[in-house]
């Protein structure tokens, strides 16, 4: 059955416990390493300790950070160089190339992704696409909080997630705020790091985001 919005309700259920195991071991079989807490505030919690204070910090506009405070407290408590608080006070017709430079490499990247694989893989997909480059290799660290209801099969299936249900979402957020829709223009899959020590899933038990 398809809910009102066109999903499954499948896509908001949280994975269980042998799933989020598998999940985890192969996370750490990619060099990325992986954290399992019980709810959102832990995770919260956890960022906010790892975090130094005073730290470069840049993140998208992810759902997951919102819901959980994490994105108010990255770009708004005065707590850490916030990259993002720093580039929308330039002006993008004069200094679009400092702007550029300046949100590629942040020393701490945080977000989500839209679909995890129980073989570790995860997808991210983009209209602006402004995410993905510190994601995949510009950032120093990257912090990725994961609610196990994102945890699909495979990659196939992470694609019908993205179209079915995050999509839909996406889509009636922007033209409620731009009067604008969105695309799936641009889509990472991260299958694992080079080196261990980038990259950190806090992979969370609860349902948390889209």
């Amino acid at each position: 059955m398809k809910t009102a919005r066109g999903s499954d309700p499948a896509y908001t259920e949280p994975a269980s416990a042998a799933v989020i195991a598998k999940v985890a071991a192969a996370l750490e079989s990619n060099n990325i390493e992986a954290v399992v807490v019980d709810t959102g505030e832990e995770a919260r919690r956890r960022i906010l300790e790892l975090l130094p204070a005073g730290a470069e910090v840049h993140s998208g506009v992810s759902k997951t950070l919102q819901d959980l405070g994490l994105f108010a407290e990255l770009h708004d408590s005065g707590h850490f160089d916030s990259v993002r608080t720093r580039y929308l006070k330039m002006d993008r017709a004069t200094q679009s190339r400092e702007i550029r430079k300046l949100s590629s490499a942040p020393d701490f990247m945080l977000g989500s992704v839209q679909a995890l694989t129980e073989e570790g893989a995860l997808v991210v997909a983009s209209y602006s696409a402004s995410q993905l480059g510190p994601y995949a290799s510009g950032a120093g660290r990257v912090l990725l909080v994961v609610g196990s209801q994102k945890i699909v099969p495979d990659l196939e299936a992470a694609m019908r997630r993205i179209d079915e249900h995050v999509f839909p979402y996406e889509d009636a957020r922007l033209r409620a705020a731009l009067g604008v829709g969105t695309k799936k223009a641009k889509v990472l899959i991260i299958n694992a790091e080079a080196r261990p020590g980038r990259t950190t899933v806090f992979l969370v038990r609860e349902p948390v985001g889209v």
